[in-house]
């Protein structure tokens, strides 16, 4: 691509974005909210555009920051295309300034989210979570831990696709000295979580209970609720349920959990039928 924009003559004037889709296909991955979830590789260039070329930038950015960040650079605004207001900011300030690492002060934390992004569950409901990244550390709020985060057991924990890995991990629950990998992938979660991802970075050891950083975790959680409730976020607002009951977009897997437990013959294309595991199974945390 760089060498078709070079012979067009246009490369110097072009900017190139080199991001990925977010998450492997992994238990504790994919559809979750942990570092490797939601932190993206992302690689810039503009020649004519970007002061100091070469430089690595640790600012916090986030995939809302690419909208406000073209529509600038056209010269247009939200309004004028019918769009509605955008929660981003331009990451121009980035491109203008020379500095490496920390290029722009209030860049220093992103707030991440999830709701439902599959079926399996009782009436289609997802798994809400907000969370923040600051200081590397991650915290992260889960609205309604009495569900299971990847899917419920007796629908293939639908939230995570088959593979070998789900396979191998979900064996680990029928061993004492396993387990603990089939709880971290498929177990039930606190209502909070907290992970020094410097130290950490595959999220595994919960700091949220832990006194050293009881501190951290209240900053944490007041600072991504004070900005959830400035967002009018319906999860913060006491109206959370609104997600839960927009139908699912698919006609043909809408009411999965109920159709599925009826003994309705549904295609779950992502699942092995091995990863169905029947109730009653242990509702640890």
């Amino acid at each position: 691509m760089l060498n078709l924009l070079e012979h067009r003559g246009i490369l110097s004037n072009t900017l190139v974005v080199a991001t990925s889709d977010n998450g492997m296909p992994f238990p504790r991955v994919k559809g979750q909210a942990y570092d490797d979830s939601d932190h993206m590789p992302l690689a810039m260039q503009w020649p004519e555009g970007i002061r100091n070329p070469g430089r690595i930038v640790t600012d916090y950015v986030s995939f809302i920051d690419f909208a406000p960040t073209f529509l600038e650079l056209a010269g247009i605004t939200e309004k004028q295309v019918g769009m509605a207001p955008i929660a981003g900011r331009s990451l121009n300030d980035i491109f203008r300034s020379a500095k490496s690492g920390q290029a722009c002060a209030v860049r220093d934390h992103v707030i991440i989210g999830r709701e439902r992004n599959d079926v399996g569950r009782p009436h289609d409901w997802g798994y809400p979570v907000r969370g923040i990244v600051k200081n590397d550390l991650l915290y992260l709020h889960n609205f309604e831990p009495a569900r299971w985060p990847s899917g419920n057991p007796e629908t293939g924990y639908t939230d995570c696709g088959g593979s070998p890995t789900k396979t191998e991990t979900l064996k680990t629950r029928l061993s004492p000295k396993q387990e603990h990998r089939w709880e971290l992938s498929f177990g039930l979660r606190g209502a909070e979580e907290l992970y020094d991802l410097r130290r950490d970075p595959n999220c595994l050891k919960n700091l949220a209970g832990d006194a050293a950083f009881r501190a951290e975790t209240l900053q944490l959680r007041v600072q991504l609720f004070r900005e959830l409730q400035a967002q009018a976020d319906p999860r913060v607002l006491g109206r959370g349920q609104i997600f839960d009951e927009y139908p699912f977009a698919s006609d043909e897997l809408r009411g999965f959990y109920e159709r599925y437990l009826r003994g309705e013959k549904l295609d779950a294309r992502w699942i092995n039928d091995s990863d169905v595991e029947p109730l009653p199974l242990p509702r640890t945390r």
